[in-house]
């Protein structure tokens, strides 16, 4: 005999269990701007407390808030308050967090077209403003990630099966020494070892440098190498820094490689035409990688990748198998399962696409504008304070800085520029950090919260003077 067993809730059940789960979630939004703007992350005597076996039985969801909303989610970086200033701010605009449910509740397959394909339209849809947006050509194909690393290792297997075929051992990547680390993580996975990688030391603006990059790929064609890509950055993680991405798409063309553009940080700057200067040559690229969980405000784990020619994309992916559909799509409509590496998947492209209906392109173009001249402010009244060395201007909305004063040393300069970060963040209202570039530890603000706003950018300045004046005494 079979046990029946029903993993149903009522209709009542369900509405009064999301009623609950939402008044969480608004009230703690709601309340965004009054905590910490980095909670008590020593946690790890919590963490070895909270270890348990799978129960048997299940538990009240009532509890389980109290504790996920009281005990272990203010244990953590504060990323959805206004004063978080810290890294490179994640976003979390509430319709994602909408559509995210519709996509789990109605958990329809969007891995294949034929199996929803309105649902998988409304996904090349979103890719599709992306594409317009970043001024990319109509052949362009896309795909959701979950962030700028998978986009990236995408990209990279496009680069490797365009310029390689099956000689990957000899196929060289080139980029800054301030890339994110995910470049090489990437450059791994797609088969290309540490040792064909090469990071080109940066200029004083920390810059990746045309000069030494073309002399590189110089040296490995005349050693039997094959160079086959450059990775720039839009924007780097350390300081902000956006490389010459038109120059690199010149030297790319003359060499016949693949240029990839890590965006994840700046490319949604592109939206603004005041900034498209500074990003002058972004089009151009190959493959670029976005991370609307930035530049859009959207919520962690919403990454993006366009590639130039999308043929390379789906040529890099395209596959088949007897279990799936016989019945082929017509070749006009967007397939994700062609495009990208799972067959099994979420439905990012809701979140993407329900949230810019709801605001529209204007509000996006406004709101990385202000950051923008958010942070040029504090970049200018930072530099008045006393000690304060502006490293990097902000090309984008991040700018990096250390603190000194007459006779100091490097060391001395790297310990109070470290000290400067921790106590400005112990003070609650903001939440900064830094980085090690150049060989010195740089402090670094980067304005991209849609919380943040001009009281975050005056807390700021003065819990830094206030710093620097304990530091100093």
């Amino acid at each position: 005999m079979i046990t029946t067993v029903n993993l149903e809730f009522l209709p009542d059940q369900m509405r009064a269990m999301a009623d609950a789960v939402v008044a969480r979630c608004v009230e703690h939004i709601a309340t965004a701007g009054a905590q910490p703007s980095c909670g008590d992350v020593d946690a790890a005597a919590l963490c070895r407390a909270m270890r348990e076996p799978a129960p048997e039985h299940g538990a009240s969801l009532h509890a389980m808030l109290d504790h996920l909303f009281r005990d272990w989610v203010p244990r953590s970086f504060t990323t959805i308050g206004p004063g978080y200033l810290a890294y490179i701010p994640g976003g979390g605009l509430f319709p994602a967090a909408l559509a995210d449910f519709i996509t789990d509740t109605t958990n329809r397959f969007t891995g294949i077209w034929q199996a929803a394909p309105a649902l998988v339209q409304l996904e090349a849809n979103a890719l599709d403003w992306l594409r317009e947006w970043m001024a990319f050509p109509p052949e362009t194909r896309g795909l959701f990630t979950t962030g700028g690393s998978m986009a990236t290792w995408n990209a990279l297997l496009c680069a490797r099966e365009r310029h390689l075929g099956a000689e990957i051992r000899r196929g060289v990547l080139y980029t800054s020494d301030q890339a994110h680390h995910s470049v090489l993580k990437a450059a791994k996975l797609a088969g290309v070892m540490p040792d064909r990688v090469r990071a080109i030391a940066s200029d004083d603006r920390f810059r990746l440098r045309i000069g030494p990059l073309d002399e590189a790929i110089a040296v490995d064609r005349r050693a039997g190498l094959t160079p086959f890509a450059v990775v720039s950055s839009a924007g780097t993680t350390n300081t902000g820094a956006v490389d010459p991405l038109d120059a690199i798409a010149d030297l790319c063309a003359r060499e016949h490689m693949w240029h990839h553009v890590d965006g994840a940080y700046g490319a949604f700057f592109y939206l603004c035409d005041e900034m498209r200067g500074v990003l002058r040559g972004l089009p151009r690229a190959d493959s670029l990688t976005l991370d609307p969980h930035k530049g859009m405000f959207l919520p962690y784990g919403t990454g993006a990748l366009l590639v130039r020619d999308g043929a390379a994309l789906r040529a890099a992916h395209e596959a088949s198998a007897p279990y799936l559909p016989a019945m082929p799509h017509p070749q006009d409509f967007y397939d994700p399962s062609q495009h990208g590496p799972e067959l099994s998947r979420g439905f990012p492209g809701l979140r993407v696409w329900l949230t810019v209906k709801l605001y529209g392109s204007a509000a996006f173009r406004e709101a990385v504008a202000e950051k923008r001249a958010l942070a040029v402010d504090a970049a200018r009244r930072v530099s008045a304070l006393p000690g304060i060395v502006i490293d990097a201007p902000p090309d984008l909305s991040l700018f990096a800085f250390h603190l000194t004063w007459p006779g100091a040393t490097l060391a001395e300069e790297d310990t109070a520029t470290r000290l400067l970060m921790d106590k400005t963040t112990s003070k609650g209202r903001v939440m900064v950090t830094g980085c090690t570039a150049h060989g010195r530890y740089l402090g670094r603000v980067c304005v991209l919260s849609f919380r943040t706003h001009q009281p975050e950018i005056d807390a700021l300045v003065e819990d830094l003077a206030a710093s620097i004046r304990e530091i100093r005494s």
